[in-house]
């Protein structure tokens, strides 16, 4: 028996011995034999030099086989340094981030195999510890007494290639190999392999003879390699190890479908403006327009069978198809996988289906609870809109109680059942016509008909057909009233002589917008006359022969690039002027204002170019233009349909 104190006596006799040596190896073949050399040798494979002196052969069934004769020695100190100096070629790849595997210590494993004593060392990884002989001795002692050389040993180690080396002989016998058997487990899913030790003489199981003892005994599928390599390098005898497990079926998934948009808008949303929140914007309506995507149906998958380490096959169940929860104004592709808006609406689910509804109904005040609505659709408003709020629709706007000083804007109609008290910055604009019980404080403008019951007080409306105030209190007073075709109210302005000026004859918001352009003309016109005069104080210097420093020549270039800046602007504002006056002078409308009741002094009539002043009340009358001037006739009831649906 080999004791602790000869293995260190050896390691050190082995520390001091000379490398530089030829050696004569052989092995099966040619590969073989080079590991072994380089082992004896103590150097990397890329070190070493040979000659071969006998080629073997592998004969027929075992019989005639002879191994390789090699005679190695280290390469020459000068070709060494040329291989050193060459290098590996670079891999560009070392440049990419790896991951870092655990630190792990090298190891050491013992087979006992047919053509010998195999020893396999492996590499330390990250900070691990290198395996040492004294190591490797111990495993060896554990299988063998004798028969290794301790020389192939300790270079088997240095070198650590992570492959089975021999090192030495024993007296095979076949008949005391390690035994193997399987076990299946978990209805075939499951095979377990378990080896009882060889006998003496006997060989540990290979790698191969394990596949091939599992191939024989039924276990067709699911080897696991990995654990198939390490109990070949390291057999656990008399215990159940896992080697094989079956593919268990997977059922397909059932069809689904996402939707565009959510499902949950009891979670509000607030908007951030400015690094401030904004109550107002709680975002609580889905807006969709028409042709949107409002949700995909993805199909359902089919199943995958699954199969034992026998090779029996599972069967998988495919997944469901689901209904595609399609309701009103919602259709689905030509494919059937996608849900479109047939309108532009509110996106909700009624019902389970997804729906797009024409109406955003309010039920109650807007205000912060709700926040500002902005809706591509109808909105219908139960309670007031409270001051500071927004409602905007692409469709009409309809309020059951009061509008205060808030933004209604709407592509059709508005109908505010009670009034609209603007507070001075209230404002109303809708595409078409715009009736309600009264409007004051605020300002208007309509598309089509303004229609009020009870009158307008102190407001600005500008409306592109008729302003009808009609009603047992229906007046008008205060503001500015400006329609194209017709105004008509019970009674113009009041006892007190209020300013009440009413406009018609003429596009009002085109004439707003002209005037508009009128003012930035005179500016932009001022700005040039200054640039003007500067560029000529500077060219009068110039011309008297005067000395012009850098600065006001740069001064100079600034001025005449902002002197051609300001005369395109000039010419751009001039042209869209002409053309808003060449549109009001063409209207062939004669435009009419009438009261039934009473005209007070202090209104201002102007039709087209005529103005009237009144002084004198009058009643039940209708200004009419006659010859450039504003001229007073009978009472004219207005011929208009004012009921709310005919619009």
């Amino acid at each position: 028996m080999v004791t602790l104190d000869q293995i260190q006596s050896y390691m050190r006799e082995e520390l001091s011995r000379d490398e530089g040596k030829a050696v004569t190896v052989s092995g099966e073949t040619l590969e073989d034999a080079l590991q072994q050399a380089a082992i004896e040798l103590g150097l990397p494979l890329k070190r070493v030099e040979y000659e071969v002196l006998e080629r073997g052969t592998r004969g027929m069934m075992g019989v005639g086989r002879k191994p390789f004769l090699i005679l190695a020695y280290p390469m020459p100190e000068q070709a060494r340094g040329d291989a050193e100096e060459s290098g590996p070629a670079i891999d560009l790849s070392l440049l990419a981030e790896e991951e870092v595997d655990a630190d792990r210590d090298g190891e050491v494993f013992v087979r006992m195999a047919p053509d010998g004593i195999m020893l396999k060392v492996t590499k330390p990884v990250g900070g691990g510890a290198k395996a040492t002989e004294r190591q490797a001795m111990e495993k060896l002692l554990e299988r063998v007494d004798e028969g290794f050389d301790k020389g192939r040993v300790a270079k088997a180690v240095k070198l650590a290639q992570g492959e089975f080396i021999k090192v030495g002989e024993f007296q095979y016998d076949p008949s005391a190999d390690a035994s193997l058997s399987v076990e299946l487990a978990d209805n075939e899913m499951k095979a377990y392999l378990k080896a009882y030790p060889p006998g003496d003489g006997g060989a540990d199981p290979s790698y191969d003879q394990i596949v091939s003892f599992l191939q024989m005994n039924g276990v067709a599928e699911g080897i696991d390699e990995e654990a198939v390599q390490r109990y070949a390098d390291d057999p656990r005898y008399r215990e159940s190890v896992l080697v094989a497990f079956g593919v268990p079926p997977k059922n397909g998934d059932d069809a689904r479908v996402r939707y565009s948009f959510e499902l949950d808008v009891s979670h509000v949303k607030l908007k951030e403006t400015n690094g401030k929140v904004d109550f107002k914007e709680l975002n609580l309506v889905q807006n969709v327009v028409q042709g949107q995507v409002l949700a995909k149906k993805e199909p359902a998958k089919r199943g995958e069978p699954g199969r034992t380490v026998t090779g029996r096959l599972l069967p998988a169940n495919d997944g469901k198809d689901v209904e595609f929860p399609v309701g009103k104004n919602v259709r689905l592709s030509d494919d059937g996988k996608t849900a479109l808006a047939e309108i532009n609406g509110q996106v909700v689910i009624n019902a389970g289906k997804i729906t797009v509804e024409p109406v955003h109904v309010i039920n109650g005040d807007v205000n912060l609870r709700t926040g500002n609505v902005l809706f591509l659709g109808t909105v219908l408003v139960k309670g007031n809109v409270d001051d500071g709020f927004t409602v905007k629709a692409a469709g009409n706007i309809e309020v059951m109680g009061n509008v205060g000083k808030s933004n209604l804007d709407a592509e059709g109609d508005i109908i505010v059942h009670q009034g609209v008290a603007g507070k001075s910055s209230g404002t109303i604009r809708c595409g078409r016509s715009l009736w309600s019980k009264f409007i004051e404080n605020a300002r208007v403008e309509a598309g089509n008909l303004v229609v009020v019951s009870d009158g307008i007080m102190s407001s600005t409306v500008l409306c592109d057909r008729k302003i009808i105030c009609k009603g047992k209190r229906a007046s008008i007073v205060g503001g500015q009233v400006k329609a194209v075709e017709e105004i008509n109210a019970k009674s113009l302005g009041s006892v007190a002589g209020s300013e009440t000026i009413l406009e018609v004859g003429y596009d009002p918001k085109r004439k707003e917008k002209l005037g508009a352009i009128e003012e930035k003309r005179d500016s932009c016109t001022h700005q040039l006359d200054d640039v003007k005069l500067n560029m000529s104080t500077i060219e009068s210097l110039v011309k008297s022969g005067r000395p012009v420093s850098d600065e006001k020549k740069r001064y100079y270039q600034e001025l005449k690039e902002k002197r051609i800046t300001l005369e395109g602007d000039l010419r751009k504002i001039e042209k869209e002027a002409a053309e808003l006056r060449e549109y009001l002078d063409g209207l062939k409308v004669a435009g009419r204002v009438s009261a039934s009741g009473t005209v007070f002094p202090g209104v201002r009539v102007s039709i087209k170019d005529a103005y009237l002043e009144v002084r004198n009340e009058f009643k039940a009358v209708t200004f009419i233009s006659d010859k450039g001037m504003v001229k007073v006739t009978k009472y004219e009831e207005t011929d208009e349909d004012v009921t709310i649906g005919r619009r």
